[in-house]
């Protein structure tokens, strides 16, 4: 029997990635989902990240949705963190934020080979649309975390190993500009 992070919980030993990991199922599956998403379904569940269709982790009606927004977190529990460039546009009232340009949120844009993937990092933003700086000491502080109520597109994008990752958490479901507007 395989344990989230890819190994054996017998022997230790590594699990073969063609017999399938978890996290990179997951990334496969919102990929998909992201490609052919069809408002038609409706579930009880709302953080699962294998939830159909794409809009249902927030169910509002009548709203677009082209991105499942998630994080992932690495074999001792940390978020997986990845710089981003700032989108320069930003609210007058955004002028005093200051961001270390760093996030823990991503979208699948490619998912490759054997659970390689390409994702874009998405900038945290508050209520206002303003960037949430989330880092604090060179840490993700959690208590920043829960100021996060939107995203936008950045121009960053990171490839990974889906394998290297323990789990993933899908966090809502939204309209992502990817032509870098403000949100």
């Amino acid at each position: 029997m395989s344990c989230g992070c890819g190994k054996n919980e017998n022997t230790g030993d590594k699990v073969n990635p063609i017999q399938g990991h978890c996290v990179c199922e997951a990334v496969r599956f919102i990929k998909r989902l992201q490609d052919t998403h069809r408002d038609e379904d409706c579930f009880d569940c709302d953080t699962d990240c294998f939830m159909r269709p794409l809009g249902s982790l927030v169910n509002p009606a009548n709203e677009r949705f082209n991105t499942r927004v998630f994080s992932l977190l690495t074999e001792d529990g940390d978020f997986f963190k990845s710089m981003y460039r700032p989108v320069s546009k930003s609210p007058a009232e955004c002028k005093h934020h200051v961001t270390n340009c760093f996030s823990v949120f991503f979208r699948v844009q490619n998912i490759f080979d054997n659970c390689c993937a390409t994702l874009m990092v998405l900038e945290p933003l508050d209520k206002h649309n303003c960037p949430v700086d989330i880092i604090n000491c060179g840490k993700v502080d959690l208590e920043k975390l829960c100021k996060v109520e939107k995203f936008r597109a950045t121009k960053s994008c990171i490839t990974v190993d889906l394998n290297c990752f323990c789990a993933i958490q899908c966090i809502t479901d939204t309209f992502v500009t990817q032509c870098n507007t403000p949100a």
